[in-house]
């Protein structure tokens, strides 16, 4: 190897493994392969929103949670198993989002009152749903809890996220719209959903009802019906995100964006 060839060799291992992610954003199982010369991973999991219901008078979808794991040791090409929770529809909860054992975020209820909560690592929980003609609960934030969805009469009309969380859906009463709620993006923590239906660090804003999906991408909780006779809404489907190197790229917001 000639002089000037070693030393764009040495130069390229000095900067040491090249960053990289791998998203996936649709529900289901799935199986991630290690990357050559990947040895540590950081993980993001979101879970799925739950669905707004017509029971009674009416509630919308609980937030998912989001979880966080950083340094993970891996060892390239090996095969790891992970899941994405899916959107919760017809009055049913979200699924759970994971990755293998590491991180681990629930979904949130369906037409309920309990939040998606985390089960393994770090993060938030999501927001709980509001009742009687109550909008849909925001997804959890990466350092706290998700907004509660507004009910009509017995509450706000809607909850502010916190920890990057995605806000609470508006309450359906007095002939108004009822909305899912906000929804939380998996680059890292930003800022909180604070207008009604907002994403929390970039997601997607819930929606108003007569839409199918009524929570904001990804996790946030479907609408209940209102008072102009839409119907309930389904959650947004959840989410995990992979980045690497793991030692250096480290939820909630170091260099965790789009590489």
């Amino acid at each position: 190897m000639s002089g000037a060839l070693q030393a764009v060799y040495q130069n390229l291992r000095s900067f040491g493994t090249p960053p990289g992610q791998q998203a996936y954003t649709t529900a289901g199982t799935f199986t991630f392969v290690v990357p050559s010369g990947v040895t540590r991973v950081s993980v993001v999991c979101v879970g799925g929103g739950g669905a707004g219901s017509s029971a009674g008078f009416g509630a919308g979808g609980s937030g998912g949670a989001l979880a966080y794991t950083n340094n993970i040791t891996v060892t390239p090409g090996a095969s790891i198993s992970l899941t994405v929770g899916a959107a919760g529809t017809g009055a049913g909860a979200g699924g759970t989002s994971s990755f293998a054992s590491d991180a681990s975020a629930g979904g949130g209820a369906g037409g309920g009152a309990s939040g998606g909560s985390v089960i393994t690592g770090t993060g938030g929980s999501g927001g709980n749903a509001g009742t009687r003609l109550g909008g849909g609960g925001g997804a959890g934030g990466y350092s706290g809890s998700g907004g509660v969805g507004g009910t009509f009469v017995f509450g706000p009309a809607f909850g502010a996220g916190s920890g990057g969380g995605g806000s609470g859906g508006q309450n359906g009463g007095s002939g108004a719209r009822s909305y899912g709620g906000g929804g939380v993006e998996i680059l890292g923590s930003g800022t909180s959903g604070s207008s009604q239906a907002q994403g929390g660090s970039g997601g997607g804003d819930g929606l108003a009802g007569s839409n199918s999906r009524g929570g904001g991408f990804y996790g946030g909780g479907g609408n209940g019906p209102d008072g102009g006779g839409n119907s309930p809404g389904d959650g947004s489907q959840g989410a995990v995100r992979v980045i690497w190197p793991g030692d250096t790229r480290l939820f909630p917001s170091t260099d965790t964006g789009d590489v």
